[in-house]
């Protein structure tokens, strides 16, 4: 557990290094064929004082390994035209280790601690390496969406701490709230993050202002961080969860096929999967809004499966954004005779995204 935690702390320095580009992306490929072999048929694994991982935080945290290869994979531009490349993968393996710490937290104020700072370079891959000038204005929209709503979310750890005198996970489906601000305060940060219908102004700009490695690491894992929150939280907010949570699904499934609908009219592909991001995500939080087995399951399959497949479609979109100028889908035709390799992987990644 804290062996990978210093593998990538250790990997930091070699950023800064001439020519570690490669070594930097092999060696990540090595430490997640390391994690895969490593897994261990228990529920709870390589416990230590703070960190430890079941089922659900192994699957997110190959996630976030896999994902951090294929941005650094996918990014090759920021070293053909040297642009501050060193700090871009400082960036990148910071961002690895706040979101590998956030998904391995056995407490809860460790885990708020690292929910939110994955947020900073985050904001920092936007402000640095974005497209337009906009980029401000999406990384504010961002910052100030995350963080308004994270607030009630650590009155609600205190809270919990006042009441329990302890903050494990592991502990924490023994008690049962019936307190509505509770309840509103844990869910709320969740629900901006995922992120659910009338509160997903912020990831729409943050998409299309990114550079695909931001847009790639936001579909893929950071909107993972709200599912693998609720899942959390409803440990122990069961019971007045079957009371408020039809709400929630209602709002989520009504806003996924609004947002369905949406995506007909887009003429920009990044738009176009963000959008379809929203959908996916409106999904989800039906699913763990049902409090059911059936639900959970479903929704840690798609969390994975959603991951996998938009940060696929951003990379592919950033590739004909590069060849071609343009992100807009009435310019970006005939790409078959040109790239025939590609149209296969549009189609593979497009029908997977549909399923």
């Amino acid at each position: 557990m804290l062996s990978y935690i210093m593998f990538l702390i250790f990997l930091t320095p070699l950023c800064f290094l001439n020519n570690s580009w490669w070594l930097i992306q092999n060696l990540l490929f090595l430490i997640s064929l390391m994690y895969l072999i490593n897994i261990d048929f228990f529920c709870w694994t390589n416990l230590s004082y703070m960190f430890g991982y079941d089922y659900l935080s192994y699957g997110l945290v190959m996630l976030s390994f896999w994902i951090c290869v294929l941005m650094i994979m996918a990014s090759y531009s920021v070293i053909r035209y040297q642009f501050f490349n060193k700090l871009f993968l400082f960036m990148i393996l910071m961002l690895l280790l706040m979101l590998y710490c956030t998904f391995c937290s056995w407490y809860m104020v460790s885990f708020y601690f690292f929910f939110e700072g994955s947020l900073i370079p985050t904001l920092f891959l936007i402000f640095g390496w974005g497209y337009q000038p906009e980029r401000l204005q999406a990384g504010i929209y961002l910052l100030f969406y995350t963080l308004f709503a994270s607030l009630p979310l650590l009155l609600g750890v205190m809270y919990l701490y006042n009441n329990l005198n302890y903050l494990v996970f592991s502990l924490m489906y023994m008690s049962n709230f019936m307190n509505f601000y509770l309840y509103l305060s844990m869910i709320l940060a969740f629900l901006v993050k995922m992120p659910m219908y009338l509160v997903h102004l912020w990831l729409p700009k943050a998409h299309v202002e990114a550079p695909v490695s931001g847009s790639m690491i936001l579909a893929g894992v950071l909107l993972k961080l709200g599912g693998y929150g609720l899942l959390r939280v409803f440990e122990y907010l069961m019971g007045i969860g079957m009371m408020f949570n039809m709400f929630w699904l209602s709002i989520s499934l009504v806003g996924g096929f609004l947002v369905s609908l949406m995506c007909l009219r887009q003429v920009d592909m990044k738009a176009l999967i963000a959008y379809s991001s929203i959908a996916h995500m409106g999904l989800v939080v039906g699913g763990l809004m049902t409090l059911n087995v059936w639900g959970f399951y479903m929704t840690f399959v798609l969390m994975i499966a959603h991951g996998l497949c938009s940060s696929g479609l951003f990379c592919l979109a950033n590739i004909s954004y590069e060849r071609l100028g343009s992100r807009s889908l009435l310019i970006n035709k005939g790409l078959l005779n040109l790239m025939p390799s590609m149209a296969l992987w549009w189609f593979l990644l497009s029908s997977c995204n549909m399923a």
